[in-house]
């Protein structure tokens, strides 16, 4: 099943997302190779694809666990975590209806 990972920054987050964001990244092609991302992105702080110094408010990903639990567990070892870029992380269900 899949799962939204929904992520809420700290504020002025984007140094903290720099440093961190290879291992971040690395994480994420690991489930795109595994055929399990849907969708994975930042949103951006301002109304443009490239937000510069405004940074991110947060994330969203999209991808297939085993289970709530695993989703959760998941996201909880995202390296973004341990560098402290996410204030608040949600995981539910999520249930691809379109395209």
């Amino acid at each position: 099943m899949y799962y939204a990972i929904i992520c809420e920054d700290v504020d002025n987050s984007l140094p903290l997302r720099q440093q961190a964001r290879p291992a971040h990244i690395e994480r994420l092609q690991q489930l795109k190779a595994e055929g399990r991302l849907l969708v994975a992105g930042p949103h951006p702080a301002v109304d443009t694809s490239d937000p510069g110094s405004a940074g991110f408010t947060g994330s969203l990903i999209v991808a297939e666990f085993d289970s709530l639990t695993a989703a959760q567990t998941w996201a909880d070892s995202d390296p973004y975590m341990d560098a402290g870029v996410y204030q608040k992380v949600s995981v539910k269900p999520f249930k691809v209806v379109l395209p």
